[in-house]
């Protein structure tokens, strides 16, 4: 008993429970504070293990696995998703799916696999695993989401896009060949139909029979030694709805065609007829990494990446699969940039053996089809594979472009925008048009299109076509990369007349390369190159290109093509660069050797480049 004022002394025993009583309680509350911490939704781990939900590398569909995890992620509460390593598969049957419009591919309904939309600061890191595709899967959208990385792992699909036959005998009339079971096929109504292998999967209706088919649109012969298309091959293109043929053997036929470019032994390639399952799209993004990723296949465009900003990719290799059972690896460009801008690197990349270009970076034209008055105008998208990718937009501000000329005319700031359908729209603009504007005029957005590019220390071999097409208005740096392409390895290009590419360069530098006997194909006249669409009668009064430096850079040539063939540049500087002549293929060119090829130019300088020997 305390009494105010007096202190009366606690019993020995009594001061020991209560010090016992304290710690129990203490305890008590720490373990619960840890308790709550642990199980706590801000203290959820921002991690997510894949096997957690599901995902096996067994050959089972992963894609249920990813959707559901990346329900987690749409909580808010997670980060990053890892893959333990292994191979993974994934289907469409239980994929998510979209009506996409993808710049330079083919539009459609697609199945994807990670639907990646409106998500920020999330990494999927694959842990070194292949994840394999089935059917028409498209692998990766990123849409309208930022801070986006995808690392470490590989894509394959298990039936490829297009398939490839050996030669093994060649007439003027038709050729003999040969596949593999990687590429199944039969002979119907007389004509080749590749498959997947398997019966019809669902049953018959007035549009489909159920089957997975893969259509082809084309014909390329590859060399089976050298791993690249064969020396001086062509494209066979009209083959129509397939190709008369004849089984010889099993896996054997022949094919009733003539004028193919090939010879026996080569690898004849039968490329998809459309792109419609480009790997790793990206729309209306921006902050997004790619790094450690490789790509053996998809049925379209490796990376296509449309009206979108500060794109980082590094050590991306598009490349076949590793014991030599396919020769191609994309059915098109390796990478593909549209309407983008801030910034654009590609590192250390491997760009081999795919179908079409390592990359092009350019913006879009649309052409003025009807002018309603002097502020309110129609545009279409001409291109069959532009349809859909709309870019022009209240506040976008316009550059006015004669067609023919590729020269401004002026700029415009859009007011209103009314799309009528994937092809036009009716364009309210702030102001009146310049008088010189005509029907066949084209616009483009003069604010997109100006991303800084670095690409470096990257190598671009044996694929079919060019290099890379430079097209942004902003600064851009080529160094430190080796080029073997057997067109043209660097391409300027640009026309609103046939592509509708918005192009016409303003700054960059192009040093320290090694161009390696580019130039073995039919795809160039140079291998620097300018193939802007400029009608003849007005390259003299164009200026399109403007600002390009070359130097200090190793062409190691083994025919007579020029080094440099330009025209309508204003600003361009060749220097300090150096020459190895080879004898790694035929030279049929004769007569003098004339290395550079400037007309309607001005503000140009070339030095000739200084002998080296061959090693």
């Amino acid at each position: 008993m305390n009494v105010q004022g007096t202190s009366q002394p606690v019993p020995t025993m009594m001061i020991t429970d209560m010090k016992q009583t304290t710690s129990h309680r203490i305890a008590g509350i720490c373990l619960a504070s840890i308790f709550l911490l642990e199980n706590s939704p801000a203290r959820e781990s921002s991690v997510i293990d894949m096997a957690a939900f599901g995902a096996k590398a067994d050959g089972s569909d992963t894609t249920p696995s990813v959707r559901a995890a990346l329900a987690k992620v749409r909580s808010g509460k997670v980060t990053k998703l890892t893959f333990p390593p292994g191979r993974y598969d994934f289907h469409p049957e239980r994929a998510s799916e979209k009506y996409l419009f993808v710049s330079n591919n083919d539009e459609g309904l697609k199945r994807i696999a990670f639907p990646l939309t409106g998500m920020d600061g999330l990494e999927i890191d694959g842990g070194g695993s292949t994840f394999v595709f089935h059917g028409y899967t498209v692998p990766f959208l990123i849409e309208e989401s930022n801070g986006i990385t995808l690392r470490n792992f590989s894509v394959d699909f298990n039936r490829p896009f297009h398939s490839e036959g050996k030669v093994l005998a060649i007439t003027k009339d038709h050729v003999d060949l040969e596949f593999t079971k990687e590429f199944p096929h039969e002979i119907r109504n007389g004509v080749l139909v590749f498959t997947d292998g398997k019966k019809a999967s669902g049953p018959a209706t007035t549009v489909t029979d159920g089957e997975l088919l893969f259509p082809y649109g084309s014909l390329l012969a590859f060399d089976p030694v050298k791993r690249e298309t064969a020396f001086m091959a062509k494209d066979r293109y009209k083959v129509g709805e397939g190709i008369a043929a004849d089984k010889l053997a099993p896996h054997q036929v022949r094919l009733r065609i003539p004028e193919i470019s090939a010879t026996v032994d080569d690898i004849l390639v039968f490329s998809p007829r459309n792109r419609d399952v480009p790997g790793v799209v990206v729309s209306d993004s921006s902050g997004i990494h790619l790094t450690d990723v490789t790509i053996h296949h998809c049925g379209g465009m490796g990376v296509i990446a449309q009206r979108s900003k500060d794109l980082f990719i590094k050590k991306l290799r598009v490349t076949p699969p590793p014991g030599g059972r396919r020769i191609v690896s994309t059915t098109a460009d390796a990478t593909h940039f549209v309407n983008c801008k801030g910034r654009i690197e590609l590192v250390d990349c491997l760009f081999e053996q795919q179908k079409d270009d390592a990359t092009n970076i350019h913006g879009l034209y649309a052409k003025i089809t009807q002018i309603h008055s002097p502020n309110r105008f129609e545009v279409t998208l001409i291109h069959p594979q532009q349809a859909g990718v709309d870019f022009i937009k209240p506040g976008t501000r316009l550059e006015l472009n004669d067609g023919p000329r590729l020269k401004e005319e002026g700029f415009a700031t859009v007011k209103s925008v009314e799309r009528i359908n994937k092809h036009r729209s009716i364009v309210e603009i702030e102001g009146s048009l310049p008088a010189s504007v005509t029907l066949g005029d084209s616009v483009a957005d003069a604010d997109a299109n100006t991303a800084e590019v670095l690409i470096r220390g990257c190598v671009l071999r044996g694929n079919r076509a060019r290099g890379i097409l430079l097209g942004s208005r902003g600064p851009m740096i080529i160094e430190g990369n080796t080029f073997h392409t057997p067109g043209a390895a660097i391409l300027f290009e640009g026309d609103s007349r046939f592509w509708f590419e918005q192009a016409g360069v303003r700054d960059v530098v192009i040093r320290g390369n090694t161009f390696d006997n580019c130039n073995f194909g039919v795809w160039g006249t140079a291998c620097i190159q300018v193939g802007s669409g400029i009608a003849e009668e007005f390259r003299s009064s164009s200026r399109y290109n403007r600002n390009i430096r070359i130097e200090n850079n190793l062409f190691r040539a083994f025919s007579k093509m020029p080094l440099l063939s330009i025209y309508s540049v204003d600003g361009l500087t060749f220097t300090g660069n150096r020459l190895e002549k080879t004898m790694a293929y035929p030279a049929p060119e004769a007569g003098e050797w004339k290395m550079f090829k400037i007309t309607d130019s001005d503000n140009v300088k070339v030095e000739d480049p200084s002998s080296v020997s061959a090693n």
